[in-house]
């Protein structure tokens, strides 16, 4: 979309959304978390429903399109989402649209039920809800299909835990054959999508259908269909899967992500600090620097994979300049691959691999020109839009995942009146946001920093984009040079009036 199409929904941002603190409840504040003192109505029927689970990344994606009935007397428009208690602090990138309407994702809150004591007096555990608001309520009888999708971080283990150098790495993940929810189902199906064919252990499923369960296509496995209509909701039928995975399991424990813009300068400048660590299976023996370069050869030559961390691509927009590379020592080697008309490249080769346990800390910066992010709006004040991705960085194939986002835009000494909010993609993280006065060399006042903080981020929030709007007026633009020209006179005044002063220790003549 063309940033002119966004202008009119700029000018109405709001700066306050979803807070980030508890663990448990998906860094929600607790002044977003709804309390419920009952158990959701049964409203609905879903009517059939189908579930994808995608194993190919390093991160669980789960997608869910049911057809949706309502079967009350009077319209509904609030959708119940059970989630394990325990799976709350995982969950990132919940997203919920209409399937007449996936442009426009559907508002989601979240719930909880209120503790409640068991036969002996003991609290138990509280059982949380996503509760999605219908963009209208849906009439009796009638239906509704919705898309619903998030992400699960944190929840794939590595089996065996320690692998020698050269073996292949495995994961596994427990589901349940029955999608949990909370309305009576009549039909559902479950397909699980492996990163590849080698799956040496599943559960098969006994007396839920009378086919061989699951089905087997490839690097894909169908659970079902199954009929439903006399099962209770909320049953589950434990499931586990083994399945190779040999991809580094990459999760960024904190993302320090900066973007500075200087109106003086006409330049967008951006720094990204990682703290990124390899969560597969360790090593059972000793790191071999010459067995690493026999692999590596064979890995060059496409004969065969590896489970470690060989290299990071960090794509960059055309006509990226200055970029830089640091880490501790500054061991490792980089290489920049510029390009006005397309994607640029950044190419960082740690010194030594990545496997299963260890760490690595990294910082790299680029600058981009101003143009191409930043237009000024005709209104009557001085207005700018500026548009800058939530999340840029390496680019792989097995994705990344990151517990924490902070992603500081640090705007001109002078802007006022910032506004933001965010656009495209699906399953915009929750971003809880502060303004803060940063200093920095030769300002006066401080520069205006907009800070938005997300948890259980990954890669596909490269999608997404932030939108900010402020005032910055005419003679603001002036503040820096003056800043300098005064600075400058002052420092030659005291040059001068030091070189006319007489430190001389002679006798003064008569």
């Amino acid at each position: 979309m063309r940033l002119s199409s966004v202008v009119g929904a700029v000018l109405a941002l709001c700066t306050g959304v979803f807070g980030a603190d508890s663990n448990l409840t998906a860094h929600w504040s607790p002044k977003e978390i709804l309390t419920v003192d009952s158990e959701p109505p049964q409203v609905f029927e879903n009517t059939n429903l189908v579930r994808t689970i995608n194993l190919e990344k390093g991160y669980v994606r789960e997608t869910t399109n049911v057809l949706v009935t309502n079967t009350d007397k009077s319209p509904q428009y609030h959708y119940y989402v059970p989630l394990e208690y325990d799976l709350m602090g995982k969950i990132g990138g919940f997203d919920a649209r209409d399937k007449k309407k996936p442009e426009i994702p559907l508002e989601v809150a979240l719930a909880e039920l209120d503790n409640k004591s068991d036969n002996q007096g003991r609290a138990t555990k509280p059982t949380h809800y996503y509760i999605i608001h219908l963009s209208e309520p849906l009439p009796s009888k009638s239906t509704i299909t919705l898309s619903i999708s998030w992400n699960v971080l944190g929840a794939l283990t590595p089996l065996p835990a320690s692998i020698k150098q050269e073996d292949k790495q495995y994961l596994m993940y427990n589901f349940s054959a029955y999608v949990p929810t909370v309305y009576k189902t009549h039909k559902q199906k479950t397909k699980v999508k492996f990163a590849s064919a080698d799956v040496p252990e599943y559960s098969t499923t006994t007396g839920l259908t009378s086919a061989t369960d699951p089905e087997k296509q490839g690097s894909s496995f169908t659970y079902g269909p199954y009929d439903t209509a006399k099962v209770e909701p909320g049953t589950v039928y434990p499931v586990t899967v083994r399945y190779e995975f040999n991809k580094p399991l990459l999760v960024c424990s904190l993302l320090e992500r900066d973007v500075e813009v200087s109106h003086w300068g006409g330049n967008l400048a951006t720094e990204e600090r990682y703290w990124l660590r390899h969560d597969g299976a360790t090593l059972s023996n000793q790191f071999s620097r010459l067995a690493w370069s026999t692999q590596s050869f064979y890995i060059s030559a496409g004969q065969g994979s590896t489970s470690a961390l060989r290299e990071l691509k960090v794509p960059l927009k055309p006509g990226t300049v200055d970029p830089y590379f640091t880490d501790i020592g500054n061991v490792s080697t980089s290489r920049f691959r510029p390009n006005n008309v397309r994607e640029a490249s950044l190419e960082l080769k740690p010194r030594y691999p990545l496997f299963g346990g260890w760490k690595y800390s990294f910082r790299i910066g680029w600058n981009n020109a101003l143009s191409s992010v930043l237009r000024k709006l005709k209104t009557k004040s001085d207005t700018y839009i500026l548009s800058v991705p939530l999340l840029e960085g390496p680019k792989m194939p097995e994705g990344i995942q990151y517990e924490k986002l902070v992603f500081r835009v640090i705007l001109p000494e002078g802007a006022i009146n910032v506004q933001w909010q965010t656009h495209g993609g699906t399953g915009v993280p929750p971003l809880h946001a502060e303004y803060d006065n940063h200093k920095t060399f030769m300002d006066t006042l401080g520069r205006t920093e907009l800070k938005l903080t997300a948890y259980n981020v990954v890669d596909e929030a490269r999608d997404v984009t932030v939108l900010l709007t402020y005032e910055y007026p005419f003679l603001a633009a002036f503040r820096k040079p003056v800043t300098i020209f005064t600075g400058s006179a002052v420092v030659f005044a005291l040059a001068w009036l030091v070189g006319s002063v007489d430190t001389s220790i002679g006798k003064k003549k008569r």
